[in-house]
């Protein structure tokens, strides 16, 4: 099967911007309320290009680890997809739950001056736990898709996947789960149900728009500009007349707007491998895993300067992303009994020193 480097780049991207997003919420003055450590200067214009990303950057994750499933299933049974998914995933979230997450609340308790204690939970990683459970749960339905291929059920999908009207009972799914679930913000998706339901829709669909192969990326392609000012235009209204927030029907469809631009121009220009995505597509996990404790390493180190708080936006981000990188190149990448605890192959480790 065709690798679909898009789909890779994509992840790697929404991972950045994770990044970026949780450096951000040091900077606002609701950051600490949440388990951050606050700046004393906080920058709150800079929250206005996150309110745009925050609806759509945890559902972006969702969509991506379904079509991720897609292509494992190609090469395993389910019970063999079942049990390569808690290596990757489950065995991760419970290292990092007792291991990762409580560092980083460690260096929260020393800045403010609270008694230590150890504290360990689902942290930052708390999306993990819910991707085992769909995997769990979705697999004998994909399962069942994967044997449909090329069969009557998977020429239907495909057909209906041609238009922009296609996609209407998926956004109508979307729009249905936060009017029964009414969620506080529409953004808050860490261990709620809101976030599990969002996140298994999304997990189902992303599997599915692979599944019907190249009609549905076509359709993104040709509409793509439809998407994209769909979304800008529901972003903008959100600003002019829903501050401080708008009603999470828009937000749902607001956030698929997005979602499905993004795919659609990650499909037209993205598709390609090169030598950083080989890179970065193995490094985004741990990197991510680690991030927090060297985001609050650095929020302790810059944040007492006496130094405008853009610039110290931007060492921190560097802080953050040189620690997470260096670790994981000149430890967890070359130690095979640390590779599969942040989710990746012990045996490429085994291989390279073979070499």
């Amino acid at each position: 099967m065709e690798r679909r480097y898009d789909i890779d780049w994509i992840r790697v991207i929404a991972i950045g911007l994770l990044l970026v997003y949780h450096v951000a919420i040091g900077f606002q003055p609701w950051g600490v309320m949440i388990g951050f450590i606050g700046n004393d200067q906080p920058w709150q214009s800079l929250w206005m290009p996150m309110t745009m990303l925050n609806v759509w950057r945890i559902p972006l994750l969702f969509f991506v680890s379904g079509m991720g499933v897609y292509f494992a299933l190609q090469r395993r049974s389910w019970v063999q997809l079942v049990k390569e998914r808690a290596q990757r995933i489950l065995l991760p979230f419970a290292f990092g739950m007792v291991a990762i997450v409580p560092i980083h609340i460690s260096l929260w308790q020393r800045y403010y001056q609270i008694d230590m204690s150890y504290v360990p939970g689902p942290g930052h990683l708390w999306f993990l736990g819910n991707l085992f459970c769909y995997v769990v749960i979705l697999s004998p339905i994909f399962y069942y898709l994967k044997r449909q291929e090329g069969r009557q059920l998977a020429h239907w999908a495909a057909r209906v996947l041609r238009t922009p009207l296609g996609l209407l009972p998926m956004f109508a799914l979307f729009i249905a789960e936060v009017v029964i679930l009414k969620p506080v913000p529409f953004e808050l998706y860490a261990t709620t149900w809101h976030g599990f339901f969002l996140g298994l829709l999304a997990f189902f669909f992303g599997f599915l728009f692979v599944w019907c192969g190249s009609s549905f990326w076509n359709l993104l392609v040709r509409w793509r500009w439809l998407f994209l000012v769909t979304a800008a235009g529901l972003f903008i209204l959100r600003l002019l007349l829903f501050q401080p927030m708008a009603p999470n029907y828009l937000l749902s469809v607001e956030s698929n707007c997005w979602i499905m631009a993004i795919f659609a121009l990650g499909y037209r220009y993205l598709n390609r491998a090169s030598p950083a995505l080989h890179y970065l597509s193995q490094a985004a996990y741990p990197v991510y895993i680690l991030h927090m404790a060297f985001l609050y390493w650095g929020s302790m180190l810059i944040f007492p300067l006496d130094i405008a708080a853009p610039i110290q936006f931007g060492l921190v981000l560097l802080f953050t992303i040189a620690g997470s990188f260096l670790l994981y190149e000149l430890v967890i990448r070359r130690t095979r009994f640390l590779r599969p605890l942040f989710g990746l192959n012990a045996r490429a480790a085994k291989n390279r020193k073979e070499k």
